[in-house]
């Protein structure tokens, strides 16, 4: 049962100040009444919310204040968090908010990024390099729109930089619902715009402004041959084209792409409050603009009437977590891209000691299933969500002791990552390619350059394509979306087999639904009702296919229903995923009725 008494005395007593500094600059802390505020509950990563809602009165004090009680509580309350945000709309003005809550809540020590932008990679490298970091609090929507009239989120990092799991989350979301105030300090602002290593005392707290870049530069330097990829990137064959689309990310990227290994075609990198007006999603919708300048059209196939100059096309979102990749005339799907990573590890120095462990969450195509079949590496399925794969990162003890580091892992949604931090991490797995492409191409100095093309059919080839695709339709009405959901829970008869006179004949037979349930293996938790798994088989082959439905937890209003298509094939490789799953989506969007409940005839992006 939660005590309210904690939200008016909350741990005065926990920590000892150790002041060597200036004199303290803050007035008072003072105890400010408030209620609650409906609505408070984060979902995947975070409490997204439209900016205005965040500005409203207490709403972001609210929240913080049923955080910081929450970590204060925890088996390892924080001695010293980092704040830190994206950079989108209202994140300096939230940083200010934030630190004087801390201040008001005694937290010893604060920790800033000078001008308060940090990318999420960043931030969780920079926790995990600190012993008396405990955790930071993440103002990011992530890949979402930033703007007064779009969106805003934060989200909390733990003491190993993973994202905080559902328990931690579900505990500030019951304090969000009985919180009675909040501390916070009275004083002036933080120059965010100070020398790193400038420190501030306010009361029990001291500020201190950090580089952002240079940890996490460091870590990047652990993982790969940064001088190998600097005489790769030289080679007058390459041209590589960076899309930063003006999130936390670009300025990272310039940092390390470009200073460090010379990468010239960076594009979009200066962080903007509104992201340039643009949606920072790196899919082949919203990064078109990468998307043409590499030679292909929208669904992803080449452009016949355009040959492209680059040899490697990337991007990023709006908290540089998220990545995409393309080759000359061909883009790259992220299960595609994980499979090929983990086939290709050993070119990576990070694994020069061999993958012990994969992992992707149930939406993603079991390409990278395959690979670990094939390499004896243990495959785990998780849900959405990075905070799945960080308890596996962690898992030693769990598994008798069996180590799973070094370990990759990746999201459909454009999210790729490994053990160096406990986030996904745009820009490493852009250095996973670019390490990929070095090392197809040792000894080839006189030769023609070996592609992204010819390393991914090679790959199809040897393993076969998943044809994979995904259908997004956001902002439906939530109570249409959980009616669709419940009719597919409805189809679920004795073993998981659908009723017989679901299927519509023809070449692709419907055999089963089942929902994807999950009980994590390290601490038992269990996650329910994770999506809705269709089960075809293709009558002329024989080869599987499958559809999920799921109801994304990233957006800030109404529901988004996403529609996955998953079909493999051992033999024909070529084609277009958007026309090969043509038929799979129109009797998932059949069987499911969609259209009927959603009244949408057309998915809002197809990536």
């Amino acid at each position: 049962m939660i005590r309210n008494v904690i939200l008016l005395f909350p741990l005065i007593l926990l920590f000892t100040p150790s002041l060597s500094l200036s004199l303290p600059t803050s007035k008072s802390s003072v105890f400010v009444p408030s209620t609650p505020i409906p609505g408070m509950k984060p979902g995947t990563s975070g409490l997204r919310k439209k900016t205005k809602q965040w500005m409203s009165e207490n709403y972001l004090s609210n929240f913080i204040q049923s955080l910081l009680d929450t970590a204060n509580e925890s088996s390892n309350p924080p001695h010293e968090i980092l704040v830190a945000g994206d950079g989108r709309y209202y994140n300096a003005v939230a940083i200010q908010q934030i630190i004087k809550i801390c201040v008001g809540n005694k937290i010893p020590n604060v920790l800033v990024p000078r001008t308060g932008i940090m990318s999420t990679p960043a931030v969780s490298s920079l926790i995990r390099s600190r012993d008396d970091c405990g955790g930071g609090i993440v103002l990011t929507a992530s890949h979402n729109p930033g703007g007064v009239d779009e969106d805003f989120g934060i989200k909390y990092n733990e003491g190993r930089g993973q994202p905080a799991d559902e328990s931690f989350t579900d505990e500030v979301y019951e304090r969000t619902k009985v919180i009675q105030g909040f501390w916070k300090e009275e004083g002036e602002d933080i120059d965010l715009n100070a020398e790193a290593g400038t420190k501030t005392v306010l009361g029990s707290t001291t500020v201190t402004i950090i580089d952002p870049f240079k940890t996490y530069i460091s870590t990047l330097r652990t993982s790969f041959d940064f001088p190998l990829l600097s005489s790769f990137i030289s080679d007058p064959r390459v041209s590589i084209l960076f899309d930063g689309m003006h999130g936390a990310g670009g300025p990272f990227a310039s940092k390390i792409l470009g200073d460090i290994l010379g990468v010239e075609g960076l594009m979009r990198c200066e962080s903007k409050e509104d992201f340039g007006g643009i949606h920072p999603d790196p899919n082949l919708s919203y990064a078109s603009d990468l998307v043409e300048r590499m030679g292909l059209l929208p669904d992803g196939t080449a452009n016949p009437d355009f040959t492209s100059e680059f040899t490697l096309g990337a991007a990023n979102d709006g908290d540089g977590d998220r990545n995409m990749i393309c080759g000359k005339g061909i883009f790259v799907t992220p299960s595609d891209s994980l499979a090929i990573i983990a086939d290709r590890c050993e070119c990576i120095p990070q694994f020069k000691g061999g993958l012990k462990g994969v992992a992707r969450s149930m939406p993603s195509s079991g390409a990278v299933d395959v690979v670990a079949e094939r390499k004896g590496v243990e495959c785990f399925v998780t849900p959405t969500g990075w905070k799945f794969f960080g308890n596996l990162m962690d898992s030693k003890e769990a598994f008798g002791k069996k180590s799973y580091s070094p370990f990759l892992c990746g999201e459909e949604s454009f999210g790729t990552g490994s053990d160096h931090i406990r986030e996904k991490d745009g820009l490493w797995a852009v250095l996973s390619w670019i390490s990929i492409l070095a090392d197809a191409n040792k000894g080839n100095e006189e030769g023609s350059l070996v592609q992204v093309k010819d390393i991914v059919e090679e790959h199809w080839k040897k393993y076969g394509r998943h044809f994979y695709c995904r259908y997004d339709y956001e902002g439906c009405d939530s109570g249409a979306a959980d009616t669709l959901m419940d009719g597919l829970r409805g189809l679920v008869g004795g073993g998981g087999k659908a009723a017989a006179d679901v299927g519509g004949g023809g070449e692709i037979v419907f055999e089963s639904v089942e929902e994807f349930e999950y009980t994590d293996p390290v601490d038992g938790s269990f996650s329910g009702k994770q999506g809705m798994v269709l089960n075809f088989k293709m009558k002329s082959t024989g080869d599987k296919a499958r559809a999920v439905f799921r109801l994304s937890g990233t957006g800030s209003s109404g529901a988004t229903v996403r529609l996955y298509l998953e079909q493999y094939d051992g033999k024909n490789f070529q084609g277009s995923a958007p026309e090969k799953l043509k038929l799979l989506g129109e009797e998932a969007i059949r069987i499911s009725k969609l259209q009927e409940l959603t009244g949408r005839e057309q998915p809002t992006v197809i990536t």
